[in-house]
């Protein structure tokens, strides 16, 4: 058998294998399926773009659009802001891959100019994505509360709904349309290489964007909601100047980032298992296999943009069957009756096709794998269920039907804010437990599957080690089977967050004559009362789906950066040989890199939350001096003001952040490669626990104070302020640290990818010119020091002042 060059090449310089395959005896070609995946991108976007015109066209009262309207413009300003910064860290990385491709590789200008070309329309997919998120969410708000003066529960329920599913098809649809295209249209010797560009930029700027956005989110809803306590002002109140900065967050972090998270996870998994099967079948003897393996990925892929809008309408036509004309009802319902309904018709449709497209696959000898379509189909529906689960799971800790949290309000009422963080403290670290559970269930049915059917067979016996590997890939790919709805299960949460306090602030019940100008202009008489209960209600069910969404997220990095790493390995295995043997956990170099993986995971927990905590505390002393209690609302300038503080602490936190990450992925992969890879292991694993706790906490503590407001109606009560402050507690846990674990683990596997060629090639020129250079510690060393800097920056230079004057 002879093997292709990149059989042991690195992920930075595969070789895709050629796409002219053919599919169920030769009917269908490889290209005609990629060129049905563009029609269907393009009609995915349109969707997306005429359910964007659909809200917008919605009925809307005056005074609800122009608050909706601040809000927008206050969100243009911060993500103007992001962009730049983004187009700095770009540079950073453009060296890196210059010095790689263009100095290391010898690769021609051209080459190097089309893979930093790939790796801009990787930033400005998130960056893109991101901008529409925060257009039709900022747009759909003032259309939710609008909604609910009409008193029908499910027609209010299904504005941002309709909104989040415009923005997770769109989402995936653009993303899938890149990764088709760079198949499609870019030389294969050259693809490899373009999707790993595109991947680390769509990473880098999820991960600023994550990050910062979180940052920005929690300091303005802590000092908004501090006021409730200081003041016993109530829910959004117009006085607050925190109040616009709290609804500009709402977006930042709950719209912005999970929308760029979510298009980057998309992409990274795909591409690392697009580079999988590109090394680990990379002989010329399965360049066959190789390539329907790629194109069956992109059919599914396709074929699951169509199921998830399917789900949709087969959703909604339940819903107004079940729930149309009812005032009460669970809004949880539907939004959990479309992720199993979508679960349902990912696993039958998975297998269907793989069945049809890979019944016919056959070994390099000719013989058939007649196995090998449902070992695939199965690994991949653990991942499918796995979606579905974890949100089930997610609700049993977060939701305002929880034992958990009835458990959380229930031990505030005698141990107030003390017994209540206790409690949420408990259903964390359950939560971590059970779904470390169910995602171990399902990776080890994975497993059994992988080892028992034809996959294995496909495998050449050296890498017969991988074939586990190549199973936790695909079910990281199962968890995006239903990428466009679990987007917009998560997109529900800010919207509905944000129309409660639109509605507040548009003060439309103390307009006069309002109730004649609605019933005049609109038809119908307002139910201002019934309004505000239903969109609390909504609020509620936002903050559970926010919460499910996020263990998937987190999932799906953790499961899929073994496969990233089987790059790592194929490249040591080439240079050095025995990298399966050096990789045992009897080696040193791996256990000091597990430990500093997880020093590193529990340091930027840390630093994300001094930054939320001296944003806050600036952001309390600046509302506290200047809001005027007589005044019925608080002035523009304030307001704008207190968003300035948090973009402001949000740009320091994130440059602490980041230098530190990138940092530490370049460096220490020139000290050891296997301690590098036992660092991402640390970071994936702690990370992953670290950030399940911390979300669930979060979520835990946000419902119960739900419950105090909403179902025993206590608001500005002592029971209320002490689930406030868990609340508060629980903000950056949930949308600040443990949101940004996802891109953070994704960049750094990815960025190091391209560092450990670095290193591993310089290395290789030390031992052919019999030298010993000194110039990889020299980088590992000052990379090092640069990070320590900054991780004693993260808190030394970001305390609060000790004279409470330079925080007005």
């Amino acid at each position: 058998m002879s093997y292709a060059t990149n059989c042991f090449a690195g992920d930075a310089d595969i070789n895709l294998p050629p796409l002219n395959v053919s599919f169920n005896h030769d009917s269908l070609s490889g290209h005609a399926i990629l060129y049905f995946g563009l029609a269907v991108c393009v009609l995915g976007a349109i969707f997306g773009i005429f359910q964007y015109l659909q809200t917008r066209a919605l009925p809307v009262h005056k005074s609800m659009g122009a608050v909706s309207n601040v809000i927008w413009e206050t969100c243009k300003t911060y993500l103007q802001q992001q962009g730049k910064f983004l187009g700095a860290l770009w540079v950073l990385i453009a060296l890196c891959m210059i010095y790689y491709f263009g100095i290391l590789e010898h690769g021609s200008a051209a080459k190097v100019l089309i893979i930093l070309g790939c790796s801009i329309l990787g930033i400005l997919g998130s960056y893109g994505v991101a901008w529409f998120g925060i257009r039709i969410n900022t747009t759909a708000n003032s259309r939710a509360a609008f909604a609910a003066l009409k008193g029908d529960s499910l027609k209010t329920l299904s504005i941002p709904l309709k909104a989040g599913m415009s923005i997770g098809m769109l989402l995936v649809c653009v993303e899938l349309f890149c990764m088709i295209c760079i198949l499609a249209f870019i030389p294969r010797e050259l693809a490899g290489s373009c999707f790993i560009g595109f991947a680390i930029g769509e990473s880098l700027g999820a991960a600023a964007l994550r990050i910062g956005g979180g940052i920005f989110t929690k300091i303005a809803d802590i000092g908004s909601d501090l006021m409730k306590i200081v003041f016993n002002l109530p829910e959004d109140d117009p006085k607050n100047p925190g109040v616009i900065a709290d609804c500009t967050g709402d977006n930042a972090g709950d719209s912005v980032g999970p929308t760029a998270d979510g298009f980057e996870t998309y992409g990274v998994t795909s591409v690392a298992l697009i580079a999988f099967i590109a090394l680990a079948l990379g002989a010329d003897a399965l360049q066959v296999q190789s390539g329907k393996l790629i194109i069956w990925l992109f059919a599914i892929q396709t074929l699951m943009v169509l199921t998830s809008l399917l789900s949709y309408y087969v959703n909604k036509a339940s819903s107004n069957a079940r729930y149309g004309g009812k005032k009460d009802f669970n809004w949880e319902s539907p939004l959990t009756d479309l992720v199993w309904t979508n679960c349902i018709l990912a696993i039958i449709v998975a297998f269907a096709a793989s069945k049809w497209l890979m019944g016919d696959m056959t070994d390099v000898n000719g013989a058939p794998l007649a196995g090998l379509w449902w070992s695939l189909a199965g690994i991949m529906s653990c991942g499918i269920l796995a979606g579905a689960l974890i949100m089930e799971f997610t609700k049993i800790f977060v939701s305002t039907s929880s034992r958990h949290v009835k458990e959380v309000t229930r031990s505030s009422e005698q141990g107030g804010a003390s017994l209540n963080i206790l409690s949420g403290f408990v259903a964390g670290n359950f939560s971590a437990f059970w779904m470390g559970l169910v995602i171990l269930a399902l990776m080890f049915i994975a497993y059994l599957i992988s080892q028992t059917g034809d996959l294995a067979r496909l495998m050449p016996p050296e890498f017969a080690f991988a074939t586990p590997i190549f199973a936790f890939g695909l079910v990281a790919f199962g968890f995006l089977a239903m990428a466009p709805v679990i987007i917009a299960v998560d997109s529900f949460g800010p919207v509905t967050d944000n129309a409660q306090s639109v509605y507040e602030l548009s003060q439309i019940e103390g307009i006069p004559g309002v109730a004649a100008e609605v019933e005049r202009d609109f038809g119908f008489k307002p139910a201002f009362h019934e309004a505000k209960l239903e969109l609390e209600k909504g609020d509620g069910a936002g903050n559970t789906f926010k919460a499910t969404a996020k263990p998937v997220l987190i999932g799906t990095a953790v499961v899929g950066s073994t496969t990233m790493i089987f790059g790592i390995v194929m490249l040591l295995e080439r240079s050095f040989g025995n990298a399966v043997a050096n990789l045992s956990l009897i080696q040193p170099q791996v256990i000091f890199g597990l430990i500093m993986g997880g020093s590193v995971i529990y340091w930027f927990t840390g630093a994300s939350t001094q930054a939320v905590v001296t944003g806050a505390y600036r952001a309390v002393v600046f509302i506290k001096k200047n809001l005027n209690l007589e005044k019925s609302t608080a002035s523009i300038a304030d307001s704008k003001k207190v968003v300035e503080i948090c973009t402001v602490y949000a740009q320091r936190g994130l440059i602490n952040i980041f230098v530190v990450v990138f940092a530490l992925a370049l460096g220490l992969p020139f000290f050891n490669q296997y301690f590098f890879i036992g660092y991402l292991i640390g970071i994936a694993f702690f990370g992953l626990f670290q950030a399940i706790f911390m979300a669930n906490a979060g979520g835990a503590w946000d419902n119960a104070k739900k419950i105090v407001e909403v179902d025993l109606r206590q608001k500005g009560t002592p029971l209320h302020a002490a689930t406030v402050v868990g609340d508060t507690v629980g903000d950056p846990f949930k949308d600040t640290s443990s949101v940004a674990m996802n891109p953070i683990i994704k960049f750094t596997t990815l960025f190091g990818l391209l560092a450990t060629e670095i290193a591993v090639t310089m290395k290789k020129t030390d031992i052919e010119n019999n030298t010993t250079s000194h110039v990889s510690w020299i980088i590992g060393g000052v990379c090092l020091v640069v990070a320590l800097i900054f991780v004693y920056r993260s808190f030394y230079m970001m305390r609060i002042p000790e004279d409470t004057s330079l925080g007005k």
